[in-house]
């Protein structure tokens, strides 16, 4: 999953980008309200995180624009004023959820975690898919209760697969969600792990949890249990 991190603080935002990447989220980050509003259109983000004190533009009106202009996806907002007119002006504006500084990475990361699960529809970090399930918050993959072996790439692959149950995804699009902004992408490198998961998650071939969607891309097809 794929995160923008917007704070101007140099310290507090290495520190959120290091704890995001070390849970295996991609990150990317911008130090001022006019960076945020530019990465927030011209990149496809699962989440964002925002500061309401910014530079050039304030996180309000950051978040604004991203509204305006249609981009969906959960913002977080960290706030250093712990009053209920910055809350309620900030949700108001549009974002998700809040946290109030200064806090514990643990919380923020539940948070995170919380925004990701309901943006796609799931209440619960543990989705069961028959003798294959996924625990979101662990990061964890079982077959028949056994772990499966990921890598970080894998993983993320998977799970974005998954939270977008039944829609085919392109390679570009999955791409640009397991690949920081900066990296020099290969969407070849799709097929290699599309290909790996196959053989991780169904080795006899009786599950077919990935399908080729031929012009599309890949569409995870397996049904969660209720």
């Amino acid at each position: 999953m794929r995160i923008l991190v917007v704070e101007d603080d140099h310290q507090l935002r290495a520190q959120l980008v290091a704890a995001l990447k070390e849970h295996q989220y991609v990150v990317d980050s911008a130090e001022d309200g006019e960076e945020a509003v530019f990465l927030g259109q011209e990149n496809h983000f699962d989440l964002t995180i925002v500061d309401l004190g910014l530079p050039k533009m304030n996180g309000i009106e950051v978040i604004t624009q991203w509204r305006a202009n249609n981009r969906t996806f959960p913002i977080l907002i960290l706030t250093a004023r712990d009053n209920w007119q910055d809350k309620v002006e900030g949700l108001n504006a549009g974002a998700d959820d809040y946290v109030v500084k200064p806090f514990h990475l643990a919380e923020l990361l539940a948070r995170v975690s919380a925004l990701l699960r309901r943006s796609t529809g799931h209440a619960t970090s543990r989705l069961n898919f028959g003798r294959l399930s996924v625990e979101l918050t662990a990061k964890q993959v079982k077959r028949d209760e056994q772990i499966i072996e990921l890598t970080a790439y894998e993983y993320n692959a998977l799970e974005y697969l998954i939270l977008h149950h039944g829609k085919p995804i392109s390679k570009t699009e999955l791409t640009e969600h397991l690949y920081a902004q900066d990296f020099d992408r290969d969407s070849n490198v799709i097929e290699v792990f599309i290909g790996r998961l196959r053989r991780k998650l169904d080795p006899d071939g009786s599950l077919k949890p990935i399908s080729t969607v031929r012009g599309q891309g890949y569409r995870f097809d397996l049904i969660a249990d209720d």
